[in-house]
C-alpha cells in the first residue's frame, strides 16, 4: 500500500466516524439516550453496526464523543478566555455573548444538552456528562475567582453561582425566545448581543440607582 493510498483510508474511516457523530447527536437530540440504539445511528448513515464499533467502542462511548463535540465550541471559547490577559469584566462580556451566538447557531447541540441534564437516567450513567459538563464549568469559575483575586469583581461572591447566573442567562433566552418574540415589552428577543450586554452589565453593576440604599 502507498502512503497516498494510506492517507486516503485515514481520510475515509475519519469521514465515517464524523458522519457517525453527526447521526447520533441528530438521534440523541430528538429521542434521547436511551430510545436510540446503535443499529438506528448505523441505518442512519448507511453502515454496518461493526463499522459503528469500528469507530466507538459503545454507545456509552460514542455519546460521550458527541456530548465532547457538542462542548467544542464553549471549550473553545474558555481557552481563549484563559489566555487572556485583559480585564475579567471585559472578558465576560466577550464569553457570554459568544457563548449565546453558540447556542443559536447549534440549537441542535444546545437541545442534546438540555435533554441531557434533564436527564432521569442512573447517576453512573450520568457521569460521562459530568465529565464533559464539569470541565467548562470548573473553567469558567476559576476565571471569575481569578477577577476577585485581581479585585476586579467582589470577594463575597460565589463564583460558582456567578457562573451559572451567565450560563443559565443563556439558557433560558434560548428556550423562551420565541415566546418573547411576542410580548410587547420585550425588545431583545431578535437581538442576542444587546441582550448579553444588557445581563454582563446587570451582574457586574446591580440593579440599585446610584446613590440608593445609602443612609442619609
Amino acid at each position: 500500500m502507498t502512503p497516498g493510498t494510506t492517507a486516503c483510508h485515514a481520510r475515509s474511516g475519519s469521514d465515517t466516524a464524523a458522519r457517525i457523530l453527526a447521526a447520533a447527536e441528530a438521534l440523541f437530540a430528538e429521542h434521547g439516550f436511551e430510545a436510540v440504539s446503535i443499529n438506528a445511528i448505523a441505518e442512519h448513515v448507511g453502515v454496518s453496526k461493526a463499522n459503528v464499533f469500528h469507530h466507538f467502542s459503545s454507545k456509552n462511548a460514542l455519546y460521550q464523543a458527541v456530548l465532547r463535540n457538542a462542548c467544542d465550541a464553549t471549550t473553545q471559547q474558555f481557552k481563549h478566555m484563559v489566555a487572556q490577559s485583559g480585564a475579567v469584566a471585559a472578558n465576560l462580556a466577550q464569553f457570554t455573548d459568544s457563548h449565546l451566538a453558540s447556542i443559536l447557531e447549534h440549537d441542535q447541540f444546545a437541545r442534546l444538552i438540555l435533554r441531557e441534564i434533564l436527564s432521569d437516567r442512573p447517576k453512573e450513567e450520568f457521569k460521562i456528562a459530568q465529565q464533559v459538563f464539569g470541565e467548562n464549568f470548573s473553567e469558567l469559575v476559576e476565571i471569575l475567582r481569578r477577577g476577585q483575586e485581581h479585585n476586579e469583581l467582589r470577594a463575597d461572591l460565589d463564583p460558582a453561582l456567578v457562573a451559572t447566573l451567565l450560563v443559565g442567562a443563556n439558557v433560558f433566552f434560548f428556550q423562551a425566545r420565541n415566546v418573547f418574540r411576542h410580548f410587547p415589552e420585550v425588545n431583545f428577543a431578535d437581538e442576542p448581543a444587546h441582550y448579553t450586554r444588557m445581563i454582563v452589565d446587570i451582574l457586574l453593576r446591580g440593579i440599585l440607582a446610584s446613590g440608593s440604599g445609602k443612609k442619609t
